[in-house]
């Protein structure tokens, strides 16, 4: 076991701020399920926990990393308003992918989204169909943001997210459909879709910018019904609906 420190407690607080995940090349996961959904995922550099935390639910593979805190300084350390009883402090790793695993996929990009809890949401729509590799251009959150792990749910773990220029990467790919949900697109629910290339979803507020917008090879529209009142649909309900659409067919030739 590691005595707690004021070298530990400054380096956890620190992780809070995109600086300084950066700088350590650390992030955390706070809470139980998130860390026992995490752990066999990451390199563990400390786990801190209460002593009752550890007794109750520690294991021997926790051993060299464990910090035994009092409530007190754990409640220094979290980045919620309520303080849980373990965190854990991951190494952030390095993410790479292949040109085989792009061409013979679906691929997700995202164009400066901001909210932690949509990035969140994709990430475990991504997970849920079997997606793998997320792009977003360096404007989009931080998947390492706490608010980001906590909301994957888990997804962060098999999904990766990497950080790139979204017009370079389209353009290597040039020849792989691009698709993206506009208030003037085609209907949805009357193309025939395959699940291949890239699905393009853009700022909550500003939706998909124009540099990406042109490099779309198909603009997709969601309808709504007449009657509706809303001017647009949340991003992760809008990537929820089309994400759907582009793996049903493939689903259902799956289930025969």
């Amino acid at each position: 076991m590691i005595d707690i420190n004021n070298v530990i407690i400054k380096t956890v607080r620190s992780l809070a701020a995109k600086r300084g995940r950066d700088s350590e090349g650390l992030f955390v996961a706070e809470g139980t399920k998130c860390v026992r959904d995490t752990w066999n995922a990451f390199e563990c550099q400390w786990l801190i926990a209460t002593r009752a935390w550890y007794d109750q639910l520690g294991t021997a593979e926790h051993y060299d990393k464990v910090v035994i805190t009092p409530k007190g300084q754990m409640a220094r350390m979290s980045q919620f308003d309520t303080p849980s009883d373990v965190i854990a402090v991951y190494k952030i790793p390095q993410r790479s992918y292949t040109d085989e695993e792009v061409r013979g996929h679906l691929n997700i990009v995202l164009d400066n989204i901001q909210d932690p809890g949509n990035l969140g949401t994709i990430m475990r729509l991504a997970d849920w169909y079997g997606i793998r590799n997320i792009f977003a251009n360096p404007t989009t959150v931080d998947v390492y943001n706490h608010k980001v792990v906590q909301a994957t749910m888990g997804a962060i773990s098999r999904v990766k997210v990497h950080y790139t220029d979204l017009e370079a990467l389209l353009a290597d790919f040039s020849y792989l459909p691009v698709l993206g949900t506009f208030l003037d697109g085609e209907n949805i629910y009357a193309q025939s879709l395959e699940p291949r290339g890239f699905v393009v979803f853009g700022n909550e507020g500003k939706g998909i910018g124009a540099k990406v917008r042109q490099l779309c090879t198909q603009r997709l529209l969601i309808p709504s019904a007449k009657a509706s009142g809303s001017e647009s649909l949340n991003v992760g309900i809008a990537a929820a609906i089309t994400i759907s659409e582009l793996m049903r067919n493939q689903l259902k030739g799956g289930s025969k």
